[in-house]
């Protein structure tokens, strides 16, 4: 094991020591590292970490990003070995985020309205996508924390969502309003019915009773919001699935079914 693999190992320890989950900065640490076993360098030097940081040359928003784990993974490293180079800040621009999407209602209700349209008719599909993308919109919450939802964290019986383990570690509720604990709860009677033993400790699941992974719900909303007319075929830039989280209108899931 080269010294730099050995560094990162106990860098990375001290940062989830911290309390920093830490995960995706330490994979793209372990790739720079090899990287640099790649170049047979044992020292990290600023051009050796724009290189790493500005490959692909066809992924720009993540350079900066990259570029800054090297950084901090540096000044961990200058301690050890005094040749090290922290890489200086504002080498390259600043990530740009992106421009939020507000949503009007009407465009909300034609998204909720396409994805009841989703085959299988008979399926659960189709609940399942209308309630996903509601949920979002109506509470606020990040698509991931909707996607962790276990049976368990939704009390339908009091309205509250327990959303575990949160972007910074921590646990919070969520109260719901009645017509969103009545659509829930419409969603979880369909589910039960639709798997029956096949039951999943997830609260939103895919048509087997599977957890819905993350690329298939954005291939389902690419598809829906295609066909809604806010996203022209083809095209990369448009509304996200995260913009849902800033709807600002009704904030009401319309009660369907019975």
């Amino acid at each position: 094991m080269t010294s730099l693999r050995s560094a990162l190992e106990r860098y990375v320890s001290i940062r989830q020591g911290l309390g920093y989950k830490y995960r995706k900065p330490a994979q793209r640490l372990s790739d720079f590292v090899a990287f640099m076993e790649q170049q047979s360098a044992e020292t990290i030097t600023t051009k050796l970490a724009l290189a790493w940081a500005t490959f692909p040359p066809n992924r720009h928003p993540t350079w900066s990003i990259r570029l800054t784990d090297v950084r901090c993974f540096a000044r961990h490293v200058v301690h050890i070995d005094p040749r090290t180079e922290v890489p200086p800040v504002n080498l390259l621009p600043p990530l740009q985020r992106a421009k939020p999407y507000i949503y009007s209602d009407a465009e909300i209700s034609a998204l909720l309205a396409a994805a009841l349209q989703l085959p299988p008719a008979c399926g659960l599909r189709r609940w399942t996508y209308h309630c996903f993308f509601g949920l979002i919109a109506v509470t606020g919450l990040r698509h991931s924390e909707v996607l962790h939802l276990r049976r368990n964290d939704v009390d339908l019986k009091d309205g509250i969502l327990t959303i575990r383990e949160t972007k910074f570690g921590k646990s919070r509720l969520v109260p719901l309003h009645p017509t969103t604990i009545d659509a829930l709860a419409n969603y979880a009677k369909r589910r039960d019915a639709h798997l029956r033993s096949q039951c999943s400790e997830y609260f939103f699941v895919a048509e087997r009773g599977g957890r819905l992974l993350h690329q298939y719900v954005y291939r389902v909303f690419w598809r829906l919001s295609r066909q809604i007319g806010i996203r022209r075929p083809g095209e990369r830039n448009g509304p996200r699935i995260h913009d849902l989280r800033h709807y600002s209108g009704t904030r009401i899931i319309p009660a369907t079914g019975g």
